[in-house]
């Protein structure tokens, strides 16, 4: 069984015309109304026997009044300057971390590799000038150019990080014309006992001959090719001396060395 629901509406009509609720309505407008005249009445009476108080009582209403708005108006202003202050205080802040994020992207941005060197097409002298300046980059500062006439094989000396003396003789050769076993001879022949080299060590920009390597070897002279010298320069590879004696340094690095016998 279904319950009526009451509403003010009933199927989409107004609600129809109550008589209690008019009356009752219309009563209650005039007594509000009549107590309304009697109290006005009443407060102009007392403003005729007491005309300095009513005078005084009016002035405090509208003074009350008037504070009451500014209070209101300052409300407002007070909150509008807030919200300015708070808005100005914001954009600095965000202004702010924009500059530290922009100074630390251009901080951690990596710096472009340095070409690479083309020694090849180097002159000679110029060739003996960029092989002293890997020795001194590494750790050698005293390493000058020697070469020349009757220089018996050495063109570049220095003392290492931990002092041995370094004897470098430099081919500055085209791709096609590989060190031979009789420059290796050459060299073998005064490194030691001319120069009384430490650590011996041709650097060209060709290549080795297979009895030119085995030469070497044999003698305990450190050869480097092209590819040999661009991994040092590019610090891809240690020193030459590296691993021929006690200990080195690389660029502001300690090296630690594995002893190996004199040849």
């Amino acid at each position: 069984m279904g319950i009526r629901a009451r509403g003010g509406k009933r199927n989409g009509r107004r609600p129809e015309f109550d008589v209690r609720r008019t009356a009752f309505g219309f009563v209650l407008a005039g007594i509000l109304l009549a107590g309304g005249g009697l109290a006005l009445r009443t407060a102009l009476r007392s403003a005729e026997r007491h005309p300095v108080a009513a005078v005084a009582l009016a002035v405090l209403l509208v003074a009350g009044t008037v504070a009451l708005l500014r209070r209101r108006r300052n409300r407002r202003r007070t909150a509008r300057a807030a919200a300015a202050v708070v808005e100005t205080a914001y954009d600095v802040v965000d202004a702010a971390l924009e500059e530290v994020a922009r100074d630390e992207v251009q901080v951690t941005e990596p710096l472009p590799p340095p070409p690479p060197v083309d020694y090849a097409a180097m002159d000679p002298y110029e060739f003996e000038e960029a092989v002293a300046a890997l020795c001194r980059r590494d750790g050698c500062p005293d390493a000058e150019v020697v070469g020349g006439a009757g220089d018996l094989g050495a063109d570049v000396v220095a003392t290492t990080p931990d002092g041995r003396r370094l004897v470098v003789q430099c081919k500055r050769y085209t791709a096609d014309n590989k060190v031979g076993s009789q420059d290796l001879q050459r060299f073998g022949g005064t490194c030691y006992v001319v120069h009384e080299a430490d650590v011996a060590v041709v650097v060209t920009t060709s290549d080795y001959t297979g009895p030119a390597l085995e030469y070497a070897e044999q003698c305990g002279i450190l050869c480097l090719g092209l590819d040999e010298l661009t991994a040092w320069s590019e610090g891809a590879a240690p020193p030459p001396w590296y691993g021929t004696g006690a200990a080195g340094t690389v660029a502001g690095t300690e090296l630690t060395e594995a002893p190996l016998s004199a040849p």
